[in-house]
């Protein structure tokens, strides 16, 4: 989508610092980090939030939830002490970018609610 930040981070119109790439899926630093780790990992293919996984997604979904999650937490160093992956959905569950996104938190102890 043309006025989609994430799209145009993903495109590489806008920087951003990258700390996994590739084909189908971009990860980066939040730039507003709520804990020592703080990531976006982000499909390359447009898609407004999880509810517009189809079919046709399978394997993007399953590469981030198997692939990318997992080794990001290993390079980042919150594979041992424990992480939070997050999606957020439509205005009521805190999405503000309309782009599928996952945060990755950790490095930290992470209660809820927060504070």
């Amino acid at each position: 989508m043309a006025d989609c930040i994430f799209c145009k981070i993903a495109h590489g119109e806008i920087p951003s610092t990258k700390v996994y790439e590739d084909d189908t899926v971009l990860a980066f630093r939040d730039l507003d980090p709520q804990a020592p780790e703080h990531v976006l990992i982000i499909p390359k293919k447009h898609l407004s939030s999880v509810l517009d996984f189809g079919a046709e997604d399978r394997e993007l979904a399953a590469h981030i939830l198997t692939d990318v999650v997992p080794a990001l937490a290993r390079t980042l160093g919150i594979d041992a002490g424990g992480f939070r992956l997050v999606t957020n959905t439509g205005a009521d569950g805190g999405q503000t970018v309309g782009h599928l996104h996952f945060h990755l938190l950790g490095g930290r102890s992470l209660t809820w609610p927060p504070g």
